[in-house]
């Protein structure tokens, strides 16, 4: 029972922490003249990223590179097959695919591009800056081609800054919660590796798949909850476009820095199954969202049960 608390204190901070980083993030921006769109691209999707970026940096720093990658690639099946899922099964999520396209294609290329760099070695630290790299250079593609104010994307981008409630007016307490979101974010990992390893220990599973399935869900809380909260407010694209955002973000940033802080190893797990799974659930995404343009109930409830059918491969089956 204690490894559960210890995970489920470290889910706690780490919501709670990424939600008050974002928000004094986004108060210090607005302070200092940033606009919407950079807001929307920067704070709003790396800052939902945070609690998978402070899990797998602290677990490849205690040298626990299967829960570092795993975390980031359950993030990725889990935030499309659940959160998506979730949310087009609350309502049909009606989408612009041109405002869409790039970023829907970056995350498969981002896939592709982890698939080729870890294959069979794992990621080293020059794999790490091909990543960053990458990152970069979508960020710098992102922001000029949004820049025009008849950018679909741009929009969608901004949209997603004006979804964060409650952001201080003030420059003071938006650095304190800024402050205070990061270090809740660090005690949150640190509980949530301790209970995530002795879970591992105790059900003599491996990390790889605690890390793929209780710590990935864990630190997708906060895209769950700004997704949910734009879905119910009927803004598909912010819905969908915060998804992607997270899932490049997870890829190209979280893993290229837990790589360039110690390079990581890939469990044969992830290489035989998981990797596979994460570029299937990416290539589906992106098949449903220029099929019809949108995600219906009937396409949520496929990728709700896809994923209840992988945990149970995880957990059950002979994966």
């Amino acid at each position: 029972m204690m490894n559960f608390f210890l995970l489920f204190v470290g889910i706690v901070l780490l919501t709670g922490g990424g939600e008050l980083l974002i928000r004094g993030a986004l108060g210090i921006s607005n302070r200092l003249g940033v606009s919407a769109l950079l807001s929307g691209l920067l704070i709003v999707g790396f800052g939902t990223s945070m609690p998978e970026m402070v899990v797998s940096v602290d677990a490849s720093l205690q040298g626990l590179p299967d829960i570092a990658i795993g975390n980031v690639v359950g993030s990725n099946i889990a935030n499309v097959m659940l959160i998506l899922g979730l949310c087009a099964v609350i309502t049909p999520l009606s989408v612009s695919p041109s405002a869409l396209r790039r970023d829907a294609l970056v995350v498969i290329l981002g896939t592709v591009l982890f698939i080729g760099l870890a294959w069979q070695t794992g990621l080293s630290r020059v794999d790490a800056g091909i990543l960053l790299l990458a990152l970069v250079g979508y960020l710098v593609w992102a922001y000029v081609s949004e820049r025009g104010q008849a950018s679909e994307a741009g929009a969608v981008h901004k949209a997603e800054a004006s979804e964060i409630d409650a952001v201080p007016a003030s420059l003071i307490w938006s650095v304190m919660l800024t402050l205070l979101g990061l270090a809740l974010l660090i005690a949150g990992s640190q509980f949530l590796l301790k209970g995530a390893v002795g879970i591992a220990l105790q059900w003599k599973v491996s990390e790889a798949l605690i890390g793929l399935t209780l710590v990935s869900v864990g630190t997708s809380l906060p895209e769950l909850t700004i997704t949910v909260i734009a879905a119910l407010r009927r803004h598909a694209d912010v819905a969908v476009g915060n998804v992607l955002g997270s899932n490049i973000f997870n890829l190209l940033g979280i893993l290229g820095i837990s790589a360039l802080v110690q390079p990581l190893t890939v469990s044969q797990r992830i290489f035989q199954f998981d990797q596979w799974v994460m570029l299937g659930v990416a290539g589906l995404l992106y098949l449903f969202l220029y099929s019809s343009r949108r995600l219906s109930r009937l396409e949520g409830s496929l990728l709700l049960g896809g994923y209840v059918a992988y945990l149970w491969l995880s957990f059950v089956g002979a994966i």
